[in-house]
């Protein structure tokens, strides 16, 4: 008789053995030092780290938190944005806002800010749903360049904005000034309605063609027309990437074949 409910007690226990904790798992002592030696600064409050990281799809399996890294990703975005005008502002004092504006929309796209998320490893980090495991360690720069503005915002709550403005000129704007990569223009649309202009041709239009995907990952196709001709067609996680594609791909096109409008 003991022997049998010897095997019973097994079997239940075997039954009801905890799963996988993902935040224990990702937030472990080593892990936090880890994180605490990227930001440079000492964690006070974990919790805003925690919340940073969290990507809303998490939110679908885990009742433990009610909201995303989302809010923290719109603060961190304002301070990124506060934070690199001031340094070019003074970096560059003879130069136009034009120039200035330019320059700050390349060190704060997502491309960038996903490249600085990899190169820090934020990814092992960041919790995901299941559903969505799988494209973040295929490196969707969305996901990360998004937890690289929420992570932002928890320095800035955890420990002020000096610290803040420490990180990102570490990670953001130096490599990118120091290199000279501010000096590419990666603006292709607007590079497009530059050569529209200057040749006479109508006005570059986009199109949504189609959008798929969950809602948490969605890829925009978009298509630019000269008047009624399909000059290029790109893709993106997001409109504006989707729309910088098509027309990256319409200046290839229109300069190949010197199209001109209907």
């Amino acid at each position: 008789m003991a022997d049998i409910f010897s095997r019973l007690f097994k079997k239940i226990k075997l039954k009801f053995t905890p799963v996988e904790d993902p935040v224990k798992e990702k937030f472990t002592p080593e892990k936090l030092r880890e994180l605490e030696n990227i930001i440079g600064e000492p964690i006070i409050d974990k919790s805003h780290y925690l919340q940073a990281l969290v990507h809303r799809s998490f939110l679908e399996q885990n009742n433990e938190f009610e909201a995303s890294n989302e809010r923290l990703e719109f603060l961190g975005d304002a301070i990124l944005n506060l934070i690199v005008a001031d340094y070019l502002f003074n970096k560059f004092p003879y130069e136009e806002e034009g120039f200035l504006t330019k320059v700050r929309a390349k060190i704060v796209n997502r491309n960038t800010l996903g490249d600085v998320g990899e190169r820090i490893k934020l990814d092992s980090f960041i919790l995901v749903g299941r559903n969505l495991s799988k494209s973040l360690v295929n490196s969707s720069k969305s996901i990360v360049s998004d937890a690289v503005e929420a992570l932002i915002g928890a320095i800035y709550l955890d420990s002020g904005m000096k610290a803040c403005t420490k990180f990102v000129i570490k990670f953001l704007v130096e490599p990118i000034v120091n290199d000279g990569e501010y000096l590419i223009d990666e603006n292709y649309k607007s590079q497009l309605l530059e050569y529209a202009q200057g040749h006479k041709l109508k006005v570059p239009t986009y199109r949504v063609l189609k959008e798929e995907g969950p809602q948490h990952d969605t890829i925009f196709t978009v298509e630019v027309l000269l008047g009624s001709k399909t000059l290029g067609i790109g893709e993106g996680k997001n409109k504006k990437v989707a729309e910088q594609n098509a027309a990256k791909s319409a200046l290839k096109e229109i300069r190949s074949l010197n199209v001109n409008s209907d």
